[in-house]
Parts: structure tokens; sequence; C-alpha cells
């Protein structure tokens, strides 16, 4: 092999070790700059040109990732996010009541936004509430991140994987809708009951608010939840016409920032660029590898002897162990790069099975990371144990009822 084979699959494989280890020790770095570190690397040592980076990159789900990410900010200035949650608390006199609103909550905006957002929004301004109320956070904090997984899991702009293998597989977005939606729906019933039933005596006791910290009405009044609401319902009905995805949802992000009392600059802030550049590094690294001749005649073998995920067990198992280890975004980007002919229903299982696997284990999904920082900036701390405790049995029974339905339904084997 040439000197630039070796380099590109010496970078190849140290950017997914680094995937694994989640940054450098010693060096404030994480995954993102792993791998736009391994990505420029390539382009300037000349293993990869400039025309074939541009190949290996996806616009369409960069494009559509940025929109929605534009779309989601209106949520968090017209203040839905706030109105939401102070709803939410005024039922905290009874937690199992707020427990549920908790959950649908998070899973429902998580299957028509980016979870990674709405958990960001959701974090602080459910922990300062429950923190007023006197109420154990750690139940609802975890309820909060295991919903957004599974509620995500059902839809394809539920979370940047989905997006990836809607945008790569040109998926039908109703029709994803109608075969994930009710394990995800499923998957959400599960987290309720689990954290219900490990919390239910710890939780403790609501205290009534002083009047004093009665959350006020939003500046912008009621009137501004209109302008989110008729942008989801647009984004929506976009999605059934045969307009590409991408052009729908930046059509109607661009509306949504003419806004007479929010700064375009202000969307824009919002935008989770770091997640963008993981996507772009993933790309480059993963095409680089993946259109080597050795490489490709290794997934080529692995896929003859039956070595790739198929089914439901190898889905389930390659979802668990590798998005658990290197992250679900990383793990999907990798396996489309092997198998770039799967078939719709191997796609819709993999979408599913990979975001549910990402309520495994803190470290299994980026949304269990954003709650549990946000959690420790508001002096809540929400450990490994604490998450493992309710995200393992979470995992296993919603992935199951997952499998089931997958199997039953006729869309893929066992």
């Amino acid at each position: 092999m040439t000197f630039a084979a070796w380099l590109t699959i010496g970078l190849f494989v140290l950017t997914y070790l680094g995937m694994a280890a989640g940054g450098v020790r010693g060096l404030r770095i994480d995954r993102s700059w792993i791998a736009c570190c391994a990505a420029v690397l390539l382009l300037v040592s000349g293993a990869l040109s400039m025309e074939d980076a541009a190949h290996h990159l996806d616009p369409g789900a960069l494009l559509l990732l940025l929109a929605l990410m534009l779309i989601s900010a209106q949520f968090d200035f017209s203040g839905v996010y706030a109105w939401l949650n102070r709803y939410l608390t005024e039922h905290a006199e009874r937690p199992a009541v707020l427990l549920m609103g908790v959950v649908l909550l998070g899973g429902l905006l998580s299957a028509v936004l980016v979870n990674d957002i709405v958990a960001f929004a959701l974090t602080p301004l459910l922990c300062r509430s429950l923190h007023l109320r006197g109420l154990e956070p750690r139940p609802f904090l975890l309820a909060l991140a295991l919903s957004c997984n599974a509620g995500s899991a059902a839809s394809l702009i539920g979370n940047p994987q989905n997006i990836l293998i809607g945008q790569a597989g040109g998926l039908d977005f109703w029709g994803y809708v109608a075969v994930a939606g009710p394990p995800a729906v499923a998957a959400m019933a599960i987290v309720y009951a689990v954290i219900w039933l490990q919390w239910r005596h710890r939780w403790g006791e609501a205290k009534p608010l002083a009047a004093d910290d009665t959350p006020v009405e939003h500046i912008y009044g009621a009137h501004s939840y209109l302008k989110p609401l008729l942008a989801s319902l647009a984004l929506l009905a976009l999605f059934a016409t045969a307009m590409p995805r991408e052009l729908s949802a930046l059509l109607v992000a661009v509306l949504v920032m003419a806004s007479r009392r929010v700064d375009s600059r202000d969307y824009v802030n919002k935008v989770d660029w770091n997640l963008l550049l993981l996507f772009v590094g993933l790309f480059l690294v993963s095409g680089a590898a993946l259109q080597l001749p050795q490489l490709a005649q290794g997934a080529a073998w692995l896929a003859e002897h039956g070595l790739l995920p198929q089914g439901v067990l190898s889905l389930a198992t390659a979802s668990l162990v590798a998005g658990n280890l290197i992250g679900n975004v990383p793990f999907v980007v990798l396996l489309l790069g092997l198998m770039p002919e799967l078939s719709h229903s191997v796609l819709i299982g993999l979408a599913v099975m990979s975001t549910l696997a990402g309520n495994l284990l803190l470290i299994g999904s980026v949304v269990n990371l954003i709650v549990a920082e946000g959690a420790k900036r508001q002096g809540v701390s929400l450990g490994f144990v604490d998450y493992a405790r309710s995200g393992v049995p979470v995992t296993l029974l919603s992935m199951t009822v997952a499998g089931l339905w997958l199997v039953w339904g006729g869309w893929l084997p066992w």
C-alpha cells in the first residue's frame, strides 16, 4: 500500500479510538475536534483531495440539521419551553403526574425537534423549578434524558443519526413514523414505568411556591407561542410533499428568523456548530478510508459472511456495543459507509435500534451528557450509576419491544 493509504487507515483508526475515548487526556478537546483534525491532516497531506472531500460530504443531512436547529431556537425565544416547564411544575404536588408530564414533554418535542436542543433548553428550567418545589430532581432529569432519546426514535428529524439515515436512504418521512412511532411510544411508557417504580418513595413532597417564586409570564405574551406552532405544522406538512426535506426545513427556518424582536444572529448563535463539525469530520475520514480498495474488500467480505448487521438481533447488538463505545452518530456514519446499499427496512431498524441503544449508559448519547452537565451547573449530580440503574432496564425492555414489533410487522427478520 502507498503512504497515503497507510496514513488514511491510521487516521481512520485513531479517529474511532478517539470517539471511544471521548477526548485526549490532558487536552480540552472533544470528539468533534478529533474528527476534524484527522480530516484536516488528510487534506493537507494530499491523501484526500478537495474533489473527493466534496463527494464524501452529505450536504442534505448537514443543511437539514442546521435548519432544524434554527427552527428549534424559536421555541426558546418565544418562551414555549419556559411556559411548558411552568405548567408542569404547577402539578408538583403530584410527582407521578409531573413525571408523566416530563416524559411526554421530552418525548413529543424530541420527535419534531432535534433532541439535543430540547434537552439543553429544558434541563436548567426543570432543575430550577424542582429546586423551588423541594423535590428530588434526579428522577425527573433521568426521565427527561431517557424520554428525549425514546421519543426521537419516532421520526427522521428527532436526532442527528436519524437525520443522516433518512437522508442517506431517501426514507419517506411519514412512512417511517408509521413503523417507528409505536415502539417509540412504548419506549416512553417504559421510561415512565421504570422510573416510577424506582423512585416513587424517594422523590419527596412538594412545598408550596412563595409569591416571589411564581414564574412570570414571558415578556412576549401568549401570542408569541403561535409562531413556533405554525412553523412546526408547516414543516410537517412540507415533509408530506415532494420537496426535499432539507429545502423544506431551510424555507421554514428563514421565514422563522424574520423577526421584529430577535436578531437573526441570535438564531445563528443557537446552532450547535460543534455537532455539525463532528458530522463533517466523520464524513471525510470515513469516506476517505472506505474508498480504499483494501477496506472496501474487507467490507465486502464481512457482508458476504453475514458479519454485518442485517436482522433485529445483529442490529440491536451492534447498536448497544458500538453506540455506547464510540457514540451512535459515529457508529451510524461508519455502518452506512460499510453498507451503502442497505434496504429501507434495515435502515428503519438501524434508526430505531441505534437511538434506543443510546439510553443504556450515560455516555451512550449526547443527550444524556447534556442533561448531566446541565444538571451539574445547577448543583445536581447525576452520576454514572444513577443513570445506569434506570438506563439499563429501560434500554433492554424498549429494544425488546421494538425488535418484536419489527419482526411481527414483517419489516425485519430476527
